[in-house]
């Protein structure tokens, strides 16, 4: 390919990959398996990136790639019969001084980590893409709903997992 192409992956890939691999952790298990995943995400943009026409931003664009190649490793992985990670190992307690600090904050990602996982595929991608703390305008660019629907949805998410929480 051609240079600028290949400059502007690197680039690309340099500022996008701790949202990318946030996204492997998500779904994969392992670290290999995470860094399996990212290299898949990372190919399959290397080979769309000739195609984005600039419609939308390219971290929105990044994400529905990333996504995608995520649910399809998933849906192939299910089909094997592999399980997955449970947030709890997306080190989110990196910068807690405390050791109480890390216990509880260990525990909320326990319990969110389980009431999350009680929803379904499609608002598991949205919770995360909210995690990730994307507008609404970019979740509905991501998963093709409407921002008013991504609104509803997130509304509704929110629900669930504080009526969750609470139990």
């Amino acid at each position: 390919m051609h240079q600028d192409m290949e400059t502007a992956f690197g680039r690309l890939i340099k500022e996008n990959k701790d949202r990318i691999f946030r996204i492997c952790l998500f779904y994969a298990k392992d670290e290999e398996d995470q860094k399996d995943l990212f290299q898949e995400i990372s190919l399959n943009i290397w080979r769309s990136l000739p195609k984005f026409r600039y419609e939308s931003k390219i971290e929105t664009w990044i994400y529905r790639i990333a996504l995608n190649v995520c649910l399809q490793y998933k849906l192939s992985a299910k089909r094997s019969h592999v399980d997955w990670v449970k947030i709890e190992s997306v080190n989110v307690a990196d910068n807690v001084e405390n050791i109480q600090d890390k216990l509880e904050n260990s525990e909320l990602l326990r319990r969110l980590n389980y009431c999350i996982s009680k929803l379904n595929e499609a608002d598991r991608s949205i919770t995360l893409l909210f995690l990730e703390d994307l507008s609404y305008r970019e979740i509905a660019g991501i998963s093709g709903l409407s921002e008013n629907h991504v609104a509803v949805k997130i509304t509704r998410i929110k629900k669930r997992l504080t009526d969750c929480f609470s139990t």
